[in-house]
């Protein structure tokens, strides 16, 4: 097999398992969500202020 076809075949597989761009949009909010929140509880639970 050639590079090419070595890469085109690679590449083929990797297509087929990248997710959605909603997917991963999804994903961001909710993880930037869950930082708002742990980090929320975190300050709470010391009784300390956050940093502004």
């Amino acid at each position: 097999m050639s590079v090419p076809e070595v890469r085109k075949l690679l590449l083929k597989l990797a297509w087929a398992s990248l997710p959605s761009a909603e997917r991963v949009l999804a994903w961001s909010v909710w993880r930037r969500r869950h930082q708002h929140r742990a980090r929320a509880c975190h300050y709470r639970k010391r009784k300390a202020k956050p940093p502004d």
